[in-house]
């Protein structure tokens, strides 16, 4: 073990339910835990001013400046390293895509995917442009950077071109909470808080363009003939305003398709009730073009449930042999997995226990000691 000091970046600490803020979360703790000799000090936005679930130990650093997106930009290129240095820290960590330029302390980014390379979708416009390449020209200046599946790391390579050396892939994994059994005491009382039917096939948004909606709405076309009056497709999230260029109108296209009878949308879900809300789905789908990790797809194979997803990106590398994977964009294959996952009890009990056995390689505590094997490797450059 080594003894340091590191600074994170703090910006994401009171966003859990991201994957920016879900990430700098369990990493902190799991620091923590396995490594109580290492100082960690958390440099904090304005807009944070009490922070909740701070591990014993760590300290935190309260700035000023303004919100927004100009003063995401400030805090990340002046007022992080500011603090950085102001701690003494030897290394500065940003635990997202958003690396000052430069930093007294050895500098470890976190990329957790490229999305603005990668889909051009989510680059439009000139402020979108002019960060990407802010933070592109920063990364490159890391002394190591970290990423969360190897598939992110090929494209990190192929469109940064950064040296396939200064990256480590460290996955991500699902929380405790995701479990087939523990916790399960809760569940029927999650169904009632959101009217959930006695069996369905679920999905959880985003839903921009890339979580592909409208692939699993097709799909649902096929499934809702043979079993959507008794196993509704349930959606779940926070719905976005419709009719956008990132946000189709997935009800319209539902309507149009003429499957809106079955279809329950329940809206945002509490983080507690996700762990019950997998475990009460007969099947799990995820229909995204792209992903850095897929973590949904982990925590619906932790929490015993058959998961059916595309086969593009990190989905495969995370699931293995766990889950359904199916043609990207491909309908008719996905309704037929879906199908077989409800009607073939044999074959789901079987993709359920390989999900349940492909969990288990995953953890936070080897995600954090990964992680400290970097930061031996930077101090000692």
């Amino acid at each position: 073990m080594i003894k340091t000091h590191v600074a994170f970046n703090g910006w994401f600490w009171d966003q859990p339910n991201t994957g920016s803020g879900q990430y700098l979360r369990r990493l902190v703790h799991n620091l923590r835990r396995l490594a109580p000799e290492l100082a960690l000090t958390l440099v904090l936005p304005p807009h944070i001013t009490a922070p909740e679930d701070l591990p014993p130990n760590v300290q935190p650093i309260f700035t000023r400046g303004r919100g927004g997106n100009l003063g995401k930009v400030w805090f990340e290129q002046r007022t992080f390293p500011q603090a950085v240095r102001q701690s003494g820290a030897e290394i500065a960590h940003v635990p997202y895509w958003g690396p000052p330029l430069t930093s007294t302390a050895r500098l470890v980014t976190t990329i957790l995917d490229v999305i603005p390379l990668a889909l051009p979708d989510y680059s439009n416009g000139f402020k979108a442009r002019l960060y990407t390449s802010l933070v592109t020209a920063a990364a490159r200046g890391s002394a190591h950077t970290i990423t969360i599946s190897d598939a992110a790391k090929d494209d990190i390579i192929r469109l940064l071109d950064l040296p396939p050396d200064s990256i480590t892939t460290t996955h991500l994994a699902a929380d405790e909470a995701y479990h087939p059994r523990l916790g399960a005491e809760r569940d029927e009382a999650v169904r009632v808080k959101y009217n959930l039917p006695d069996q369905f096939v679920l999905a959880i948004g985003g839903f921009d363009l890339r979580k592909q909606f409208n692939q699993l709405l097709l799909a649902y076309t096929y499934v809702g003939q043979a079993e959507g009056d008794n196993i509704p497709l349930v959606i779940a999230g926070r719905e976005p305003a419709w009719g956008t260029p990132m946000f189709p109108d997935m009800r319209r296209y539902a309507a149009e398709l003429k499957i809106t009878d079955y279809i329950r949308w329940i809206g945002y879900i509490d983080e507690a009730d996700k762990p019950a809300l997998y475990r009460l789905a007969d099947v799990f789908v995820f229909p995204s073009m792209y992903e850095g990790f897929g973590l949904p797809v982990l925590e619906a194979m932790a929490s015993g449930t058959p998961v059916v997803a595309n086969n593009v990106s990190s989905i495969p590398e995370v699931a293995g042999d766990g889950a359904y994977l199916v043609e990207n964009g491909n309908a008719r294959a996905m309704a037929g997995a879906i199908i077989a996952l409800l009607l073939q009890q044999p074959f789901r009990e079987s993709l359920i226990n390989q999900g349940l056995a492909r969990a288990t390689n995953f953890s936070w505590r080897k995600t954090a000691r990964e992680t400290l094997a970097v930061y031996e490797k930077v101090m000692a450059l």
